[in-house]
């Protein structure tokens, strides 16, 4: 049985992590951290998991996390950073499901992130835990590096007109949605539900944190530099991302070509479901799940391609897909524990 810890078990990541795991065949969450509860026990502040996780909030300490075979990082960005080097050092897997390890380069992850890195030496180690471009490498990684939700969302439906050079990689457009549960468990004004209700807005137009992990996975996939705009949403729901993805065609190109482009690309995934065409990808159809849904659209048979992601940022864009990334390196099946259908309505 693989023992797990969390790092940060009261957000909603956290929280999402342990309901996934406890229904987990081959996991035991055996520590869960929070400087705040520390000495509660879990199901006493979230009794939906009452008989499932019964441990004890306890501090973040890398003596009682040495415990462990594998330690989810739930915190804020510059958390992990602060405890992996010394967790690798114990031969604990470390599964970070904030920015920490997601760029390449410390200096621009500074730019972004407003600190500097503390440990940019193992920077370089981490492997960035997309399974669908990156699987062979997250099979023996000991630093996985968790994708975002938007750049999951975002990535997912560009690979294959990129990998195949079919797009100009000029003028990509990605126009997203997120739910309130994408800014975390925290009072602020801006994510109230009096704000955010009957209300509909753009933010971080002149360029999101999230922008230059997009790009670094577009420009790897593409061979050279990826131009991208960003543009994220914040909707009055709880969950769900949805990218309306746009491109230009550098080829003449049917629809029934680009659509059998995308069934063959993602016919082994079994987190990556291509639609039929005409399909819509609607959020609550993936709700509670680790699926991405995608359609591919080419609107008046023209040279602009839209492509329709769909995703739940609490699963497939953090704890579903992060517990995708410890099958792998455990050499489970790559779906165990996550086979849960989305929820309806």
């Amino acid at each position: 049985m693989i023992r797990a810890g969390i790092v940060g078990g009261t957000g909603y990541t956290g929280v999402e992590l342990m309901r996934i795991l406890a229904l987990h065949p081959e996991v035991e969450v055996t520590i869960v951290t929070s400087r705040s509860d520390a000495g509660l026990r879990v199901d006493s502040l979230y009794p939906s998991l009452r008989g499932s996780v019964n441990v004890v909030f306890s501090l973040p300490e890398t003596e009682i996390l040495a415990e462990c075979d594998v330690v989810f990082f739930a915190t804020p960005n510059g958390t992990a950073m602060l405890m992996a080097e010394q967790l690798l050092a114990h031969g604990i897997k470390v599964i970070d499901l904030s920015a920490d390890f997601r760029l390449k380069d410390a200096q621009e992850w500074s730019k972004w992130y407003g600190m500097e890195h503390a440990c940019p030496e193992i920077i370089a180690e981490a492997v960035y835990g997309l399974p669908e471009v990156n699987r062979e490498a997250i099979k023996t990684a000991n630093l996985i590096a968790c994708p975002g939700c938007y750049p999951t969302a975002v990535q997912l439906g560009f690979f294959p007109l990129i990998e195949n050079k079919l797009i100009n990689l000029d003028y990509l457009i990605a126009d997203v949605k997120s739910g309130v549960s994408g800014a975390g468990r925290k009072a602020e004004l801006a994510i109230l539900m009096s704000e955010t209700g009957e209300s509909f807005k753009a933010y971080a137009a002149s360029g999101h944190r999230h922008l230059p992990e997009i790009t670094q996975g577009l420009t790897i996939a593409a061979g050279k530099p990826a131009g991208l705009t960003f543009i994220p949403h914040l909707i009055p729901m709880i969950r769900g991302i949805h990218a309306t993805l746009y491109g230009q065609l550098q080829l003449n190109a049917e629809l029934d070509d680009i659509h059998a482009l995308y069934e063959q690309r993602y016919m082994d995934e079994v987190f990556v479901e291509v639609l039929p065409q005409g399909s819509h990808p609607d959020t609550r159809n993936v709700r509670g799940s680790n699926n991405c849904h995608i359609s591919v659209h080419q609107p008046q048979g023209g040279q602009t391609v839209v492509i329709l992601s769909v995703i739940d940022n609490l699963v497939k864009g953090a704890a579903g897909q992060a517990i995708q990334n410890m099958n792998l390196m455990f050499g489970l099946k790559e779906n165990s524990g996550l086979k849960t259908l989305a929820l309806y309505p």
